[in-house]
């Protein structure tokens, strides 16, 4: 059944979509955003739940790329077990290369710093985000594509806004972690939801989320 893609159902999938993408293949100097939403359609499957077909576009940011087209399939379980949808796309061409150095530059800096990083309140109250920070606010954006991953259904449109607080966790290996606190606002309900992400990164190995949880307000 085709559906309007300018109307929420079909961007909300979307964006659910844009999220896992951003998660594979995002970093500290890689982000992505949706553009229009072109066709869209939603398949009842019986017994299982409802499959979204969409054609959107995305773009890299942080360079300026060009929106690029992207087709995508994203399955919302039906159950009273949670289940993340199922979610599979491919683009019609390649981002353009992402230019490593400016991770490799973010990495060196973070593992040579005397003290542990902590801040708080990124971006601050008035949407400001310090250059040297950007960084760690995109890590978390990319991050935080795990959980709205994880978590969408046909009834959320989550969308992280700020770091409440964030501490580096000295580690033994080659990785960089982060213990996260961070805000999430779902544009459904207008509800703002505060959770817990300790995420690992590694410039040759990308993001790993490997502990989260949704916080009490």
């Amino acid at each position: 059944m085709e559906i309007p893609p300018s109307h929420y159902p079909a961007n909300r999938a979307a964006g659910a979509v844009l999220h896992y993408l951003t998660y594979q293949r995002g970093s500290p100097h890689r982000l992505f955003e949706m553009g229009r939403v072109n066709q869209a359609s939603l398949e009842d499957i019986p017994g299982t739940g409802h499959k979204y077909h969409l054609k959107f576009e995305v773009k890299e940011i942080i360079q300026n790329g060009s929106f690029l087209n992207c087709t995508a399939e994203i399955l919302y379980h039906h159950g009273d077990t949670p289940i993340a949808p199922e979610i599979h796309y491919t683009m019609e061409e390649e981002f353009e290369t992402h230019l490593k150095e400016a991770d490799n530059i973010f990495y060196n800096r973070i593992q040579h710093l005397s003290e542990p990083l902590e801040t708080k309140k990124i971006p601050d109250n008035d949407g400001n985000v310090p250059a040297e920070m950007k960084p760690i606010f995109n890590l978390a954006k990319v991050a935080s594509g795990y959980i709205v991953w994880q978590n969408s259904t046909e009834n959320t449109w989550y969308n992280m806004i700020q770091i409440q607080n964030v501490k580096q966790v000295k580690r033994n290996d080659d990785y960089l972690e982060f213990s996260y606190e961070v805000s999430f606002h779902d544009i459904a309900s207008q509800e703002i939801i505060p959770w817990h992400m300790q995420v690992l990164w590694h410039p040759q190995h990308g993001v790993k989320v490997a502990q989260n949880s949704r916080q009490s307000k």
